[in-house]
């Protein structure tokens, strides 16, 4: 067999060829590991962002639409104007202010001597406060689905416009209104949805989606 001999040039550039071989290797194996490691907590912070910053709030419409209070001992204290109801009903929800007689959008809920919590139904935001001299303070909150409530004749209110709330957040207190002065401290409470009143006691412990259907 013929013995091959090789130049010392030829030897050194194969020692380099494996050298660089073996370096790129461990290189890659070292990369691979890295790309398995968990996500710095900051690079996770900065990804939430991205996302946090396009999310939208969304009620899911199987929530439950709850009272305008907390207090059991609060009772409704007239009626919302249907006109398919019967007359009782109707002149219980006619107010007659200074010779003009208006039609109720809503119900006042009070009848008890002192003031109570007042709280919002569903998550929302405050998209306006105002003080009437009829109605007293007024709070409007917009929540998902198009529904819109509006507490009236409040004494105090503890939020402010731009405040997001969740469900039976305190809103303010019971007050009295110059409307309705006879009802003592109470809260005039409206609801619509898709731009149409309806009356809030067909509302309350039922769902979105059901209220939707109707």
């Amino acid at each position: 067999m013929k013995k091959i001999k090789l130049k010392k040039t030829a030897i050194y550039s194969m020692c380099i060829a494996i050298s660089v071989l073996l370096l790129g290797g461990l290189w890659y194996a070292d990369l691979s590991q890295k790309s398995l490691k968990t996500p710095k907590e900051e690079d996770l912070n900065y990804v939430s962002k991205l996302f946090d910053d396009n999310v939208v709030s969304v009620v899911s419409t199987s929530a439950t639409i709850t009272r305008p209070y907390n207090n059991e001992k609060v009772k409704s204290l007239n009626n919302f104007y249907d006109y398919q109801s019967d007359e009782k009903t109707q002149q219980n929800a006619i107010i007659n202010y200074d010779t003009t007689y208006i039609q109720n959008n809503g119900v006042a809920y009070g009848g008890i001597n002192d003031t109570f919590d007042v709280v919002s139904v569903l998550p929302g935001t405050v998209t306006s406060i105002k003080e009437d001299k009829l109605m007293g303070k007024i709070v409007t909150i917009e929540h998902d689905n198009n529904i819109v409530t509006t507490y009236q004749s409040l004494s105090e209110v503890t939020v402010k416009e731009g405040d997001t709330v969740a469900q039976s957040t305190v809103i303010g207190k019971a007050g009295e209104s110059n409307l309705e002065k006879d009802l003592g401290k109470h809260v005039l409470f409206e609801i619509t949805i898709d731009g149409k009143y309806v009356n809030p006691e067909n509302c309350f412990n039922k769902t979105i989606d059901k209220l939707k259907s109707n």
